[in-house]
Order: C-alpha cells, then structure tokens, then sequence
C-alpha cells in the first residue's frame, strides 16, 4: 500500500539546545508542531506515534521517549506510541514502522519523529555514547573516536580491493559544504574552509581515526524532524479539503530493509570479492527499487544518501547502482551528484554539513526527499524533481533502511 507523506519538519540543526537550556522535550514539540503545521493537520487527527531515537538514555539520561512525545504534545494522550532504535538508522526503522501500521489497515495517520540532544556532553562524553553501537568491548576498543575509527576501517578495506584516491574524498567534503550553504537548516551554513581543508594537509585537515581527517567525519548535531504519514483514504480526503490533487502530494512508494551482524569484521570477512562491498545493503536498495516499480538509479531524479563519513558516500554510490563496485570515484570526477549533475546527492549538505542528529536522520530525509519531489524545498530545490531515493544506515552498515519517495503515488 502507498502512504502519503502529507507535510514535515526539522529544527535548525546548527542549535546548541543545552546551551539555551532546552532538551529532548522541547526539539520533539518544536519538530512535530511543525509538521502538523506544514500539514494542516490537527494533532486530534493523529492516531498512531513512532518514535526514533539511538542513546538518548546515555546523552540526556531518558528513555520512555514515547511517552515523552506525548509529554512535548498532550493532545496525543491515550495515543499508542513506540520508540525505535536501529542507531544511526533509528529514524527509517521509526518510518517503515508507521508505513506498516497504515498498510496494515490499523490505522490512517501516523506521526514519524526523529530526535537526537548529543552536543550537552563533551566530544569525548558524546563519542564514548555513539560506540555503543559498535560491539562494546569487541571492536573501536582503544581508539579515542569509536566511528570514525570504524569507517577508516572501510576505508583501509575499500583502499585494498580496489583503491581509494583521497581526493574522492575530499571532492565528496567540499560538495557537501558548497550545498550547505544554500539550506537554512544547515549546521555548517555559515561556516568556512580554506581549500587545503578538503586535501591531506595534516594542519588545515588533520587526521582524526586512521586515514580518515577532520573533513571526512561528520559532526555532533542537535536535532529532530517530523512528518505525517497517511493512508489513500485519509490522503485523498485531506487532498480534497485542501482542493488539491493527490497526484501532487508526495508518497511512500517502494522500501528496503536489511540487517547485517554488528561487527564490522564480520561483515568485511563475508564480502564476495566480485561484487559490492555490502551486499545487504545493495539488497535493501533492490528492494527499494522493486517495491516502488522502477527499474533503478536511472528512474531516480535526488537522493539522500548516509554519508556520515566521506567513505560511507562514496560506497553508498557503487550501491544503489551509479558506478560498479570499486568505480565510485569516477561518479566524483564526472561530477554525477553534483547539484547539476545527472542525479543529485544531499543537496542540503548531507549529514557532513546539515548534520546528523543520529535519531532524527532517517526522518530528515524523507521529509526533504517529500519537499523535492512536491517542488517546495526552496533554495535546495533540484529542478523538475518527481521521484527520490534515500538510503539510512545503522552503525557499521550494519542496518540498512531505503525508501524510494516519488510524487502521486507513481513514480
């Protein structure tokens, strides 16, 4: 069944909000009164909560996040809510939960948010929390930056099969900047780098984990993001009463979602040589791509792709069909994702520079993926754009969440 994705929102990412002495409760109200603005929806209409969050027990001391939605909005009391937590894929768990609920005939109108509070510790506090996603005690153990360490991991492992050239990566840095700049979301839209920033310069780029520098990595981020979920029925009574048609409101149309084991060793160890470096997560990707009737990347006008590291970028490019395995740098050279290019990769900035509120990432994307595809992501709009991929993962690529979104229930 399609579902509809009637409006959304998320909070400036570039906000400290313990520094203004808000927490959890206020980025859920502050994301989810949004989106039933930019829906039009009473929140009395909404019957169903997801919630996705990854260590908001170890960031800010709460759990019990679905009743704390309930708190931040309590016109959902008496409302079933259910918090997801997948890490860094919390927020596509939270959505494909919802889209069942509404396939499921359960119910009409779901309300999606992602929520993460990680800038109130330290970066040292904030690192240690992220690894426990990782295999606590089994791998990262030592370093100082347990993901960062990790994705140089698949850097060193990318590197020895087929190559990497670290001006790929750099190129891949300084699009996600440029592109950050036009979003007023952005966490780094007023920030500036001298061009050695983007280059092995170990003073104006230096190394952080491995092979990986400071521009590599993404950063600490606050933030949430909501949207309104909504079966035909509901969506084409809501269409009607806005006098619009529904061929014209953004939809769920196909999704993927795979689960490999937890230790990146492992998942490194199974690689079939010949093919992709994650075969799972090119799986959920096919699964995208078959579920909403496309026959792949050349069917795809925009993606949202995971790149909370450079090298996540660049392997999320050989995986959902742009370059064959080990050819992702030539996508970079050609300039294939480059805002004018013939697909458009995070043209917000992606999490390197809008920013990756671990929790809220997930829902981030699918609601700029809705704004493209409906014409309305102003300065980051990409031109005559009708159909989206995004692509969420979960700590080492460990989960593997993508949903193709496209305009009218066809794409």
């Amino acid at each position: 069944m399609t579902a509809y994705i009637l409006g959304g929102a998320q909070t400036d990412f570039a906000r400290n909000w313990a520094k203004e002495g808000l927490g959890l409760v206020d980025l859920l109200r502050e994301a989810v009164e949004g989106a039933l603005a930019d829906a039009s929806v009473d929140a009395a209409d909404v019957e169903v909560l997801h919630v996705g969050n990854h260590a908001g027990e170890l960031f800010a001391g709460q759990s019990q996040l679905g009743g704390l939605t309930v708190s931040a909005v309590p016109a959902f009391t008496g409302l079933p809510s259910t918090r997801h937590e997948a890490a860094c894929a919390s927020g596509g768990t939270a959505l494909l939960a919802a889209d069942a609920d509404l396939g499921a005939g359960r119910y009409d109108l779901a309300l999606v948010v992602g929520v993460e509070l990680m800038r109130n510790v330290s970066a040292d506090a904030a690192a240690a929390n992220l690894g426990s996603a990782a295999w606590a005690g089994r791998e990262a153990v030592g370093a100082t930056f347990p993901w960062p360490a990790l994705f140089a991991e698949v850097a060193d492992a990318y590197d020895e099969r087929w190559g990497l050239d670290p001006a790929h990566l750099g190129a891949i840095a300084r699009g996600a900047f440029a592109n950050a700049r036009r979003n007023p979301y952005a966490q780094a839209r007023d920030w500036n780098f001298e061009p050695a920033a983007f280059t092995p310069d170990d003073t104006a780029n230096p190394l952080v984990e491995g092979r990986l520098r400071r521009t590599d990595c993404g950063r600490i981020t606050d933030g949430a993001a909501a949207l309104l979920l909504a079966s035909p029925r509901y969506a084409a009574a809501w269409a009607r009463a806005r006098g619009r048609e529904l061929s014209g409101v953004p939809c769920l149309r196909g999704f993927g979602h795979r689960t490999d084991s937890l230790l990146l060793a492992d998942k490194l160890a199974r690689r079939d040589p010949g093919g992709p470096l994650f075969p799972h997560l090119a799986g959920a990707v096919s699964d995208a791509y078959r579920r909403a009737g496309i026959g792949g990347v050349a069917d795809l006008d925009v993606a949202e792709l995971h790149d909370c590291f450079t090298i996540s970028s660049l392997v999320a490019f050989e995986h959902i069909g742009l370059a064959a395995p080990g050819e992702g740098g030539r996508v970079v050279e050609e300039g294939v994702t480059d805002p004018g290019g013939s697909l458009p990769v995070n043209p917000g900035g992606g999490l390197l520079a809008l920013g990756h509120p671990v929790g809220a990432t997930g829902v981030r994307m699918a609601v700029d993926a809705a704004r493209q595809v409906a014409g309305t992501a102003g300065p980051i709009q990409v031109e005559g754009a009708r159909t989206a991929l995004t692509v969420n993962i979960g700590g080492s690529f460990t989960t593997a969440v993508a949903t193709v979104i496209s305009r009218g229930g066809a794409a």
